[in-house]
């Protein structure tokens, strides 16, 4: 029955793959703002102090971080100590040049000696406005907190460890190399999130779990359970009339491909967030089920079934409150904008920044809730469906007496 359900669905998934493949992401001129910039690496090699007065009458540009508070006076900036920072480009056809720019005392990103930076380059501006720094180059924090990851799910999962590792490097090369360009080409976002999706955790479980009945299992749960999530996510947010285009960068990407449907693309990141956390609650389930079984081979599928959602009722509350929480520690600071502008409960979940998340979160977690009795029902039918154990333990009885009667004997 699960072959039956599987073959044809991992079919459906490599030619809807082959179908919308893309050919890589459009060009298009760059537009200088936000990521859409050219940026090379560069080094600060010298920072003085400079009075800031003096700074401002001679007219000396800011740096390029836009982080300044609105609320500092002007006699603040007038009389403080700013500084002047040297930086030279390390990369690129300018590399070897050098610009300076002021960091004014009250913004929150400092530049101090030797720090690595990111720069902004503009070959349109004047020659000494061209550069500007950008960001800071966080690369060798990031690429050892990665590798300090890696280094502990090896250790701890070990062969099982490689292979998750394995799989999070794929489901990053589907996403990239299929998902991106190819709503950027124009295609569906909910087409394409669907089938990248589906190829992710076709990939992922089987890679991690091996083949087996066990994981076919788990694999049609989370299946059943991101159907139900994309019905629900489409229904809800055309009716909530979530746009899908509330900030800086869905604006920009709306400006730069006016084709892509904005609304879709909202509905494709519910899906793709939802995948994670119900491959964790399907296959949980699923290995519940398996050993419920192994530890009592004679119990039916309804007394498999009432046992795994008794486990699974745990993990819905705990999975759950941690979606939610999830969802709102990354919307942290929009919601302490909202609090400081003491808007009431009512006015702050109607603005479309926060009906986005509650919609985002609440379809999540009923697909959640939902692949707890799903799977459970699934696995229960699956295992219980061929009981070798229940045979073996029967005739295991006699045999145990028939020895007891020899040695009575």
């Amino acid at each position: 029955m699960i072959a039956a359900v599987l073959i044809p669905f991992a079919t459906a998934v490599l030619v809807g793959l082959g179908v919308l493949w893309p050919g890589g992401a459009p060009p298009h001129e760059r537009t200088g703002v936000g990521f859409d910039r050219q940026t090379e690496q560069a080094t600060v090699t010298k920072v003085v102090r400079v009075d800031c007065k003096s700074v401002n009458a001679s007219g000396t540009p800011p740096t390029g971080d836009t982080s300044t508070a609105e609320g500092s006076s002007a006699q603040q900036q007038a009389t403080g100590d700013c500084k002047k920072a040297t930086i030279r480009v390390d990369t690129g056809q300018d590399k070897g040049r050098t610009f300076t720019e002021i960091v004014q005392p009250d913004q929150s990103r400092q530049l101090s000696q030797d720090q690595k930076v990111v720069v902004a380059y503009e070959p349109s501006a004047p020659e000494d406005l061209q550069y500007s720094v950008a960001d800071v180059n966080r690369k060798f924090p990031l690429i050892l907190l990665a590798g300090i990851f890696a280094v502990a799910v090896v250790v701890v999962g070990r062969m099982r460890g490689v292979m998750a590792l394995i799989a999070l490097a794929v489901s990053f090369l589907v996403l990239t190399f299929f998902i991106l360009p190819a709503i950027l080409q124009g295609s569906n976002p909910l087409l394409v999130a669907v089938v990248g999706s589906s190829a992710i955790m076709l990939i992922a479980l089987y890679t991690c779990h091996g083949l087996s009945a066990r994981t076919s299992v788990a694999v049609l749960g989370t299946l059943i359970s991101l159907l139900l999530i994309g019905i629900l996510g489409s229904l809800f947010i055309g009716w909530a009339e979530l746009t899908g285009n509330t900030d800086d960068n869905t604006g920009l990407i709306h400006g730069l491909y006016p084709s892509i449907d904005m609304s879709g693309l909202l509905l494709a990141g519910v899906i793709i967030g939802s995948l994670g956390v119900l491959d964790d609650v399907t296959v949980t389930q699923t290995s519940a089920v398996w050993e419920l079984h192994q530890a009592n081979p004679s119990t039916g599928w309804r007394g498999l079934y009432r046992a795994g959602i008794r486990i699974g009722r745990d993990h819905i509350a705990s999975v759950v409150n941690t979606l939610v929480l999830a969802y709102a520690g990354a919307a942290l600071p929009l919601l302490l904008l909202f609090s400081i502008a003491q808007s009431s409960v009512g006015t702050v979940a109607n603005s479309e920044l926060i009906a986005e998340e509650i919609v985002r979160t609440l379809v999540g977690s009923i697909g959640l809730v939902a692949s707890v009795p799903v799977t459970t029902a699934l696995a229960a039918l699956v295992v219980s469906a061929d009981r070798p154990g229940a045979q073996v333990a029967a005739d295991a009885v006699p045999a145990r007496g028939g020895r007891g009667r020899r040695r009575k004997r």
